[in-house]
């Protein structure tokens, strides 16, 4: 399934979480078992060649890909919570949303000097969240190889300042 189909069973819901917003439902795909599998094999198509040791997921949506693709690609996961959910010595980045501002959260022993990883997530926008990831990731030392999305919204990222490069299976 090519990512203009995968495209075709994500609802657009206008005015979430505020008004002027055109939210990208992922749930609506998430329910097809032949179109989630379609977005992990699709997604791991983009990485398949990169040296990657684990894959860092955002909360919460990054989650739903980051688990069944570092299962896929055979590689560790280690999550980014929000504030106030992970029980060990931590290091938190503050970062602006296109509606607000908030707060990542990592493990400080996640990750390994010098380890590649992977940061995944459903959406990228203004790059703000992802940036906020890279900037944890670095703070243990590890190298960002590439930031990895489902949906890209180009008129919004094409700001985004990521410290590594950009996929994104759709683009829209």
């Amino acid at each position: 399934m090519k990512p203009a189909e995968i495209l075709t069973y994500i609802r657009n819901v206008p005015d979430f979480p505020k008004e002027g917003i055109l939210f990208k439902d992922i749930t609506t795909a998430l329910k097809e078992p032949k179109v989630f599998k379609a977005i992990i094999d699709n997604l791991a198509e983009l990485v398949e060649n990169m040296p990657i040791d684990n894959i860092v997921a955002i909360e919460s949506r990054g989650f739903l890909f980051g688990a069944p693709l570092a299962y896929k690609m055979g590689v560790g996961l280690v999550i980014i919570r929000k504030p106030g959910k992970l029980p060990a010595d931590i290091y938190r980045e503050e970062y602006s949303l296109e509606y607000g501002t908030d707060a990542l959260e990592m493990h400080k022993d996640s990750l390994k000097k010098d380890e590649n990883v992977l940061i995944i997530d459903d959406l990228l926008a203004t790059g703000g969240t992802a940036e906020a990831a890279c900037r944890l990731v670095n703070k243990t030392g590890a190298n960002v190889v590439a930031s990895l999305f489902l949906i890209e919204l180009t008129n919004l990222s094409k700001n985004a300042k990521l410290s590594a490069p950009i996929y994104s299976l759709i683009k829209c």
